[in-house]
Parts: C-alpha cells; structure tokens; sequence
C-alpha cells in the first residue's frame, strides 16, 4: 500500500502519496483509475521526491467531480504550492494523466522542469470517440463500474498469447485484479464527469509545438487506445522530444513494464541534468 495524506488544494482537497526528496517528480494518474496505480515506482523515491495525487473526483480525494483537464492543470500546480515546492518539477502522466501535465505545461510553464508523457496524444477526440464517451457515461449511469472495468480492462493492456510462460501469465493475472479494484472503487459521478471532459477537451498540438522543456515520450508497443503513431507525431512536434517504444506492453507501461520504465525515467533525467 502506498500512505496517503490529505492536502487542501484551492477549492477541494486530494489525497497524495509523497516520499523521497530532491527533485521533484510529479505523477498524474491514468483514467479510472488512482495514485495507486504508481505502486510499482515507489523505489524512485530513492532517486526523486515523488508526488502522487488521487486527481479531483478520484480515490480519496475529496468526492468534488472535475470540470475540465485544464481544472485539474491547476489542481495539480496549487497541490506543488500546498506542498511548498518552489523548484520546478519533472511532471508524468499517463493517459488522461498525460492530458493533465500537457495542460501543466502550457498553463504553467514556469512549473515544468521536464516533462514525461506516456500512453497517450496531442489531438481531441473525434466526433466518434466523444460519441463513444457519452454511451459509456450512460452505461456507467445504468450498470455500475463492473461494466466500466469489463470493457477497459482489456484494452489497458496488452493481451497475452495462450502459450505465454507462467511469470508472463502470472503478471498479467496481477494486473487484471490491480486494474478491477482501482476501477470498481471510483465514483460513478467523477467517471461520468471525466467522460466529458476527456471529450470536451482541446487540441494540443500547436500548444506543444511550443514546450522547450526536455520530453520524454513513452508508449507500449500493443497500445490500443493511444498507439505508437500517436506519440511518434508527438516526437516529430515537439521540438525537444525523445520516444521510448516499449515491446509487450499495452496502454499502461509503468504498470506492464515497471522496470523499463523506471530505468528509462532515471536515464532520460541524468541526461537532461547533463550540461
């Protein structure tokens, strides 16, 4: 289990594992699901100050459901403010998460010492993909998060051959049962609302066109939702970008691959800290 403490952050409170110290990593959370899902980078504590919020809406964050990505943005800058850190933070997020630290950046530029966007894109959605989000919104409404758990689960990660060897298979049993409990324990009225605004939110593409900060962009190799073209246009926009493709990992790679991406992370940081 990750400790979590409460922090009031503007108009609301959220929940937020912290440990280490040095410089400060910041890392947002995939859609349905919490901080927790960050378990398995806990040992960069020994390298970073890690700080895992639940974001507006989610886990043990006061139950306030989120507005818009831009909203959470800002949730997550004043949560650095409440935590009275001053320098600039590497900001990580994965998939709704990376929405949240692109809005970061191009809201609050200044906050931004690095940035590490994995699983995800640049781009709106289009008009099928919102269309998408509001039946599933509806869905949620009528069935419960099951639901929500059953048709995500197996696009979050990648699918294991019949014939895989025991550790393959045990590992993704794990994260199945890891994926079910973050789901089933959100609140149908923060996934309803996110829904919306993953649909309503912007373009970024001209905005990124214009971060200066080293990026680090990571995706799995069997992505379903945001695959590796999505971040291969991202490395070709944004002007100091680097990809990491990740073989046999799907939408959630610090999940799938832990320890790839922990050591990409470490190497990505040490380099940029090179004069």
């Amino acid at each position: 289990m990750m400790p979590i403490h409460h922090v009031a952050t503007r108009d609301t409170r959220l929940a937020v594992y912290s440990a280490g110290s040095g410089l400060p990593l910041l890392l947002l959370h995939a859609f349905p699901l919490d901080h927790s899902m960050w378990e398995r980078q806990t040992s960069l504590a020994d390298h970073l100050r890690i700080i895992a919020p639940d974001l507006r809406g989610f886990g043990a964050s006061d139950p306030a459901s989120p507005e818009s990505i831009a909203q959470m943005a800002d949730d997550a800058v004043a949560l650095l403010d409440a935590l009275h850190v001053t320098r600039p933070a590497v900001v990580c997020g994965v998939s709704m998460g990376g929405y949240v630290a692109q809005h970061v950046a191009a809201r609050h530029p200044d906050r931004v010492a690095s940035l590490v966007l994995v699983d995800t894109k640049l781009e709106a959605d289009t008009s099928e993909t919102r269309a998408a989000r509001v039946d599933l919104a509806a869905k949620v409404g009528r069935l419960g998060l099951s639901i929500l758990a059953d048709l995500m689960i197996p696009r979050l990660l990648a699918p294991v051959a019949v014939n895989a060897d025991p550790k393959t298979t045990a590992r993704h049993r794990d994260n199945k049962a890891v994926l079910q409990r973050m789901i089933v324990e959100q609140r149908v009225g923060t996934i309803q609302a996110v829904l919306a605004a993953l649909g309503d939110r912007p373009d970024m593409t001209e905005a990124m066109r214009h971060v200066r900060v080293p990026t680090l962009l990571v995706v799995g190799a069997e992505d379903q939702i945001t695959p590796p073209a999505c971040l291969e246009a991202a490395e070709e926009l944004i002007p100091a970008a680097r990809l990491l493709i990740v073989p046999h990992a799907g939408h959630l790679v610090p999940l799938e691959a832990p320890e790839v991406f922990n050591a990409a992370l470490l190497e990505f940081l040490r380099d940029v800290a090179t004069p």
